[in-house]
């Protein structure tokens, strides 16, 4: 009996410990498993946003225009004179669809719009219609470089009454200032999410000096104010674009002067340079900097509206560059690329002074328009190519 006990006895212990043993081996399986589940989406989600911000990328893109010198002499704004005022808008008419093209478009207003309060006037103490400004806005045109050599042909006074019209149609101006704090002030244009610094000065002012204690009223050439504000620009926005009123009139080249500056802006951080003054075309080239990036500088962008005629100073045109801005997780980077040129004429028949693109000139009194074309477009773009 007493053996039958302990034989029972024993099997239970057993069987209870065999049955212990498959718990304990059915738990370690299940949390293996379990633990395996857990670890396998950790792992997979973690490679998952590795990947997602390799390959996240947000690109923006625009494309940012110039055209050359608004130059009004009186011939021009005798055609435009109607009953009530002046109409320059079917000047430009032809051309409109060329000076819609880019997302951001810059003209250089030569004359001060001033207007008939003070007198409107020809060569060589300009003073335009101000209805030349609605008719660029009109026209496409964003933004107008105000700095160069006419920006005193009527003093202090017809400097201001310009700027104020301009104020009053809403069209952005760089270049000369009614007040200190005016020219502290950047000009930056946001498209695209893209923001544009402009910038604009003058080599001078045909001798008229720059009243005393207003040096305000005129950027005028100075590197170390110019990179001032060219290091303030590159704080506030993605580009910086310079219009520089340089050179020597008539001349199809730059010259040497020119191109140092151009370096020397380039490597300041000036991604665009827009040359005007010499009321003719110079060409367009690619600066490599010394940061390892490159800008672009159009040396003269000509005429785009004036009197002038024969010897190139009828032919201006429309340089466009497009801009890319990548952002990603390790910041931001700024692209130029394919830069192109559009040339345009300005019609010396009925109807005169007229915009037409350079490839349509010869029925607009342009003798040998395709052959000028040709030339024109090897001139501009050769070195960019």
């Amino acid at each position: 009996m007493k053996f039958s006990n302990a034989f029972l006895l024993s099997t239970v212990i057993c069987t209870m410990l065999i049955i212990c043993s498959a718990l304990f081996i059915y738990q370690l399986h299940t949390e293996n498993k379990a633990e395996a589940a857990e670890a396998k989406p950790a792992q997979f989600h973690m490679e998952n946003r590795e990947t997602t911000a390799v390959n996240k990328m947000l690109i923006e893109k625009a494309t940012l225009g110039a055209i050359g010198d608004i130059l009004i002499h009186d011939r021009v704004y005798n055609v435009a004179k109607t009953k009530t005022g002046y109409d320059f808008k079917p000047m430009f008419e032809h051309a409109k669809t060329l000076l819609k093209t880019p997302d951001i478009l810059l003209a250089n207003q030569e004359t001060i719009l001033g207007g008939p309060e003070i007198g409107i006037s020809s060569y060589p103490m300009f003073n335009s219609p101000q209805e030349v400004g609605d008719a660029l806005i009109e026209a496409g045109v964003d933004i107008v470089s105000t700095a160069n050599n006419h920006s005193l042909d009527k003093g202090e006074k017809g400097l201001k009454t310009s700027l104020d019209y301009l104020d009053q149609i809403g069209l952005p101006h760089v270049g000369t200032n009614r007040t200190p704090s005016e020219q502290q002030t950047l000009k930056v244009i946001n498209k695209n999410g893209i923001k544009v610094a402009y910038l604009s000065y003058t080599y001078g002012t045909n001798g008229i000096p720059v009243p005393a204690g207003k040096d305000y009223l005129v950027n005028l050439i100075d590197r170390t104010a110019m990179k001032e504000e060219i290091n303030r620009a590159k704080d506030e926005a993605d580009v910086v674009v310079m219009s520089m009123h340089w050179g020597n009139e008539y001349q199809l080249q730059p010259t040497e002067e020119q191109k140092e500056l151009a370096e020397v802006l380039a490597n300041d951080g000036v991604d665009i340079i827009f040359g005007h003054h010499p009321h003719v075309l110079q060409p367009m080239e690619w600066i490599d900097r010394k940061d390892g990036r490159k800008s672009l500088v159009v040396y003269s962008l000509g005429n785009f509206l004036s009197g002038q005629i024969n010897d190139y100073k009828d032919i201006g045109g429309i340089a466009t560059v497009e801009i890319t801005k990548y952002i990603d997780q390790n910041g931001v980077d700024i692209e130029l690329s394919n830069p192109r040129f559009i040339p345009t004429y300005v019609s010396n028949k009925q109807p005169k002074y007229r915009v037409v693109p350079l490839k349509d000139a010869g029925g607009y009194g342009l003798p040998n328009a395709e052959s000028k074309y040709s030339e024109i477009m090897a001139h501009m773009l050769d070195h960019v190519q």
